[in-house]
C-alpha cells in the first residue's frame, strides 16, 4: 500500500480522488492548499502527490519545486491534475517536477491506472537497477 498526499482545493473533487485511491488500496492524505500539502511533506514524505494547479497561496508548480527541494522529494511520483490544457502549462509543470499531466475532468479508470504506473515506477526507481 502506497501514501498518496492528494493537494486539492476543490473539496468535492478531493472526495472521489480520496475514494479512487482507497479503493485501490492506498492509504491517502489530504490538503486543501500548496502550504498544507508543504506542512504535511515536511512530517511525512508520501509515495505519491496528485497535485493541482490553481490553489489559494502556492500553486501547484511551486509546491512540486518545494517538494523536489525537499531530503527524498526526487522519488515522489507526482500527477499533476488541473483545468490548464495548453502546451506551455504542461512545459511548465514538467519543468517544475512533475512526473505525468492529466486534465480535468478525467476518466477514473485511466486516472487509477496512471497512479499505479507513476507508483511501479518510482518503486523501480527506489530499488536501484
Amino acid at each position: 500500500m502506497a501514501c498518496v498526499l492528494v493537494v486539492e482545493d476543490d473539496v468535492d473533487l478531493q472526495f472521489v480522488i480520496d475514494l479512487l485511491l482507497r479503493r485501490a488500496g492506498h492509504e491517502v492524505v489530504t490538503a486543501g492548499h500548496g502550504q498544507a500539502a508543504l506542512d504535511t511533506m515536511a512530517r511525512r514524505i508520501p509515495d505519491a502527490v496528485i497535485l493541482d494547479w490553481m490553489m489559494p497561496g502556492l500553486s501547484g508548480p511551486e509546491v512540486c519545486r518545494e517538494l523536489r527541494a525537499m531530503p527524498g522529494g526526487d522519488r515522489v511520483a507526482v500527477l499533476m491534475l488541473t483545468v490548464r490544457v495548453g502546451p506551455d502549462d504542461e512545459m511548465e509543470a514538467f519543468r517544475a517536477g512533475v512526473d505525468d499531466y492529466m486534465i480535468k475532468p478525467f476518466d477514473h479508470e485511466e486516472f487509477t491506472r496512471r497512479v499505479q504506473d507513476l507508483l511501479e515506477r518510482v518503486a523501480r526507481t527506489r530499488s536501484g537497477p
